[in-house]
């Protein structure tokens, strides 16, 4: 049962549900209250409390009609969606009933403060998240429900903390849709190592802060050694043994990426652990030497752990590239001496794939949007699209087949996941700089641009579809932007 005692400023009206028209066009999307008998409408009454006589309910046998008839008058009696929420939400003050799209509305764009009674939240709140994440608390109006939750932010993992740096992890288990990979941030102080070790996908990574030493040796034992700075990355391909040590002054940081959304960085195959659990017997004669050579292994995994720092690179590249020589792709990429591949007023982009760096089998893109600036509507026809938010404060929206669209905000530190062909959008809504990078489980960077895709179509049939006259089109870049604006 309804209590409509408590709408004390709006006026309730019944429509038998036989009544085939559209009712209350400009309030229902908001409050249209169903019953098995009866649909219910809940309506603004006049500055003088005379009741109103409700558009829903006028007939028509012409719908679009009695739709442009039920418009006029609401402009009439001066009423709009954002006039109706401010000045009449008190007619939902103890109301207990769905509410279909309650405060589907956008930060920014429209001044409105969000006052209404209708919006408060009088009971539990956390405002320290709600004012991060305003297009969750306010949804923009062209969002809708269904699309599920496509961010989550690395301060929610856990930190495994050792003497020599910490590390933590987001994958499948913590973020549901991110099906096809994981991501790893991880901290070596000076001289901080992340054990020798290997696992079976393969790793991205972007260094993040300070520099470091990595290693690695190929499956015909061809060695590799290399320093890398903050902006730098390197590719192991899966199975590939490699470490990482942090260099001075400080160490480093960075971000793992990994091709395996069901990745664990707990459990990879360490040296020490394997060492550990082979019989010194078997060691001893695989190495054709005695038993004691092998006293000091360490009884449990070292995974991170701090010793001096390394000798000079020159030193040790002589010393590894003995016998075999140097692996033939380098697993390092210098992204930091990189020329970005386009540049707009709106922002920059630098695409990172095999076509430029071979060892590879994950594209990358890393981009810089411009206070203001977007990265235009598109999408990816080949893979999912994983992203970490280096720098900055923006939100995105990802639109799903269905009519489903959900925007969330993003800040430094978050994980976003876009599944594979879904549209979306990027927009820096802060006053620095957006840097973000988008990672996919592929060895080649693809995107359509909405507007390309425009662009090149015939001008007709896209007027046809959406109405904006020819000439627009006409005027629509012929090739992507990347960035916006131009």
């Amino acid at each position: 049962m309804i209590d409509t005692a408590s709408f004390s400023s709006a006026a309730i009206v019944s429509g038998r549900s036989q009544i085939k028209v559209r009712t209350c066009v400009s309030l229902h999307h908001f409050w249209t209250i169903a019953t098995p008998e009866r649909s219910w409408f809940v309506y603004k009454r006049s500055k003088s409390k005379r009741k109103q006589k409700c558009p829903s309910v006028i007939r028509s046998k012409n719908p679009i009609e009695s739709e442009n008839s039920m418009e006029e008058q609401d402009r009439n009696q001066g009423l709009s969606r954002r006039t109706f929420l401010g000045r009449s939400s008190a007619a939902l003050a103890g109301a207990a009933l769905p509410v279909a799209a309650a405060g589907q509305q956008t930060k920014d764009t429209s001044g409105d403060g969000h006052t209404g009674v209708n919006e408060q939240q009088p009971g539990p709140r956390n405002p320290v998240l709600d004012q991060a994440e305003p297009d969750s608390v306010y949804p923009p109006t062209t969002d809708a429900g269904g699309q599920p939750p496509f961010k989550y932010p690395f301060s929610f993992a856990h930190k495994r903390i050792e003497a020599a740096g910490w590390t933590r992890q987001v994958t499948v288990r913590d973020f549901p849709i991110s099906k096809k990979v994981a991501g790893v941030e991880m901290r070596l102080v000076k001289g901080g190592i992340r054990e020798l070790h290997w696992h079976l996908g393969a790793e991205w990574a972007l260094m993040t802060a300070g520099s470091a030493r990595i290693t690695a040796v190929d499956h015909k034992g061809r060695g590799f050694v290399e320093d890398v700075n903050e902006g730098d990355l390197w590719l192991f391909p899966g199975g590939i043994p490699h470490s990482i040590q942090g260099l001075g002054p400080d160490g480093c940081q960075f971000l793992l990426v990994f091709d395996d959304g069901n990745f664990n960085e707990f459990e990879t195959f360490l040296l020490t652990d394997w060492l550990h659990h082979t019989p010194r017997e078997v060691l001893s004669k695989n190495f054709n030497t005695t038993d004691a050579t092998f006293r000091n292994v360490p009884a449990r995994e070292l995974f991170i752990f701090a010793r001096e720092l390394p000798r000079p690179l020159g030193e040790e590249k002589e010393e590894v590239y003995a016998g075999t020589g140097e692996v033939p792709n380098s697993f390092a990429f210098f992204t930091s001496k990189m020329q970005p591949t386009k540049v707009t007023a709106g922002g920059s982009i630098k695409i990172i794939d095999r076509a430029n760096f071979p060892a590879t089998n994950i594209a990358a893109a890393i981009v810089t949007l411009r206070p203001g600036g977007l990265r235009e509507l598109h999408w990816h026809p080949n893979e999912d699209e994983w992203q970490y938010y280096v720098k900055g404060t923006g939100r995105m929206t990802v639109f799903s087949a269905g009519g489903h669209a959900r925007t969330m905000d993003f800040h430094a530190g978050d994980v976003g996941y876009i599944e594979r062909s879904k549209p979306h959008y990027i927009e820096n809504l802060g006053d620095t700089d957006l840097i973000f990078l988008e990672v996919f489980p592929t060895p080649e960077y693809q995107d359509i641009s909405l507007s390309e895709w425009l662009a090149h179509t015939p001008h007709r049939l896209v007027d046809e579809h959406i109405g904006t006259g020819e000439e627009f089109l006409r005027k629509i870049s012929k090739k992507k932007q990347v960035t916006t604006p131009v």
